[in-house]
């Protein structure tokens, strides 16, 4: 319990830091994930339901990746309802992958049994051994640079250039 509180400010402040608002309140009619949802553009948390901690990167993920411009509508309708929806989940657990890096959290917390049709386990292990996907959407949109087009010095994937896409 500690150390998902731990696990849970870590990533609040994380958030906080590049610019995605999080609201703490109860969670009425349900969500799609337990304890979470997206609301114009702020993660909603209501930490009696939360179950994973590390559901909270994946949620900003979907927040991080999309355009600028479309970031304050985003919820739960505007996901499901998005043409961009499946390039977009690619991106966000991509993104969250190289979350888990940056703040050095075990990336099991994020992609953990329950979730991800339970092959969270299969996504880490692919990701650990260089095989990524989501990677060259997120290097169109300038957030980082996919390895294998790394200039000698750069860095590349999973660190980022930026957070938040443009």
């Amino acid at each position: 319990m500690q150390q998902d509180q731990q696990i849970l400010d870590k990533c609040i402040q994380f958030l906080n830091s590049i610019g995605i608002s999080i609201a703490f309140r109860k969670i009425e009619n349900g969500s799609f994930l337990p304890g979470l949802l997206i609301e114009q553009g702020c993660i909603v948390i209501d930490k009696d339901a939360l179950l994973y901690p590390g559901d909270i990167l994946h949620e900003a993920g979907h927040i991080a990746v999309v355009p600028a411009d479309r970031r304050s509508l985003l919820g739960k309708e505007a996901i499901i309802e998005s043409k961009e929806r499946e390039t977009e989940e690619m991106m966000a657990i991509a993104w969250s992958y190289a979350a888990c890096i940056y703040l050095q959290i075990d990336p099991h917390i994020v992609f953990h049994e329950q979730g991800y049709k339970g092959s969270g386990k299969s996504i880490v292990e692919n990701f650990q051994a260089g095989h990524f996907f989501g990677t060259p959407m997120l290097q169109w949109c300038k957030m980082t640079i996919e390895p294998r087009n790394a200039q000698p010095g750069e860095s590349a994937y999973p660190q980022m250039l930026k957070w938040l896409r443009d």
